[in-house]
């Protein structure tokens, strides 16, 4: 399977609320969320499916209300404006990497596969991995490691990948597990993936990219319009309950000239929803999901 949607049931009821409307699905990967999209859809509805990674375009449905779209959804209200939408009633994102992606050794996302370091989810766009590893300063890699990873030794792992490029540049996954594994602390399964996760978030700007993404659903959706977010971390699932309370990313709300705050949206569930103990026995990916859905006010 390409990839098993998570929290399928959940995010797709809270997200359709008017079978006639307009949808977005910004992480369309395999296109499981979409497919059940479309049925909870009427003949009149439509639905736009985001994603940069040529291999999910294979998975796009032959339905005349479906749309793919190539691109990044950090460029969503332009791409949508292209097909003369300015205005949607529902997007859903699931910010997870795809298994497809994680099990395609060539891509370097796994830490169990041997393989380029390449990480690039667009893989027209020119950063990747070994760039990071190679290129990047002392002061640069351990802020990347100790901002999108908490890795707990990150200035000792820079350092060690600093004094080993110069003769061993790293190209391949095993190249920095052999470093890493070395350096380990805790739990070594957990170091190692906090490890790539900090050099995937950067390779891809992953929370640059979901900044922009969340301003730019506040523009697009229509009044009651929701926005279904499954997040996979801590740094992802910050920025959607910060923006949600506040509107902003700092997680304080703003205050106007009257003392009114500059609310976007409301939340529709207090906190979050995690999926059931049911699908993380069949899809252990699901294990760390948060989801949380929010309406346009």
């Amino acid at each position: 399977m390409y990839h098993q949607p998570v929290m399928l049931k959940e995010t797709t009821n809270a997200l359709v609320q008017i079978p006639d409307g307009v949808y977005v699905d910004i992480t369309f990967g395999g296109g499981g969320h979409s497919k059940k999209i479309l049925e909870l859809l009427s003949p009149k509805g439509r639905l736009f499916g985001f994603d940069q990674d040529s291999d999910a375009q294979k998975n796009a449905p032959k339905d005349d209300r479906f749309t793919f779209v190539k691109a990044n959804f950090r460029h969503l209200k332009r791409f949508l404006k292209l097909h003369n939408i300015t205005e949607v009633d529902g997007i859903l994102a699931d910010f997870g990497v795809s298994s497809h992606q994680i099990d395609t050794a060539e891509r370097g996302f796994s830490t169990r596969f041997d393989g380029d370091l390449d990480m690039r989810m667009d893989q027209t766009s020119a950063l990747t991995a070994s760039d990071v590893l190679n290129t990047y300063s002392f002061e640069k890699l351990v802020d990347i490691f100790s901002k999108y990873g908490e890795v707990i030794n990150s200035k000792m792992l820079a350092r060690k990948i600093e004094a080993i490029r110069t003769e061993h540049p790293f190209r391949t996954t095993e190249d920095l597990l052999s470093v890493a594994k070395e350096l380990a602390r805790g739990k070594e399964v957990r170091y190692l993936a906090q490890v790539f996760q900090a050099i995937r978030i950067e390779v891809n700007d992953e929370l640059g990219v979901i900044k922009e993404f969340l301003i730019q659903a506040g523009e697009i959706l229509k009044p009651g319009g929701r926005i279904v977010v499954l997040s996979y971390h801590s740094l992802e699932d910050r920025l959607v309950k910060n923006y949600v309370k506040a509107a902003n990313f700092e997680g304080e709300p703003e205050k106007d000239f009257f003392g009114h705050s500059k609310l976007i949206f409301k939340p529709v569930i207090k906190k979050y929803e995690e999926a059931s103990a049911e699908e993380i026995k069949e899809n252990p990916r699901a294990r760390s999901a948060k989801l949380r859905v929010a309406e346009k006010i």
